[in-house]
């Protein structure tokens, strides 16, 4: 699965299943998976007028913030370890579910 297809996924389910954080200028959905390796990775994807932020989270600890789809590629990997980071078994869910 390529970059844009990996977007499409998760801008897909965001569209499907986002929810207002309170002042209908915030929106986020987020998405749990488990790893092959076992860990299991959350990403709550946030749109607002800040722009698109991603907050990581690994078996309940928040990792930290993202922003922009940019960053999120160059940066999720190393963030989550490479181990513990599989992109087709976390988007491939994902878009079984759009």
């Amino acid at each position: 699965m390529n970059r844009e297809e990996m977007q499409q996924a998760f801008e897909a389910f965001f569209e499907k299943y986002k929810k207002t954080e309170g002042d209908q200028t915030s929106w986020s959905a987020p998405w749990r998976e488990t790893m092959p390796s076992g860990a299991d990775v959350e990403i709550n994807l946030t749109k607002c007028p800040a722009g698109t932020i991603f907050k990581v989270f690994k078996n309940g600890k928040k990792l930290g913030e993202i922003n922009g789809w940019d960053a999120f590629f160059e940066q999720i990997g190393g963030m989550l370890g490479q181990e513990d980071w599989d992109p087709e078994a976390y988007f491939g869910s994902m878009r079984d579910m759009t």
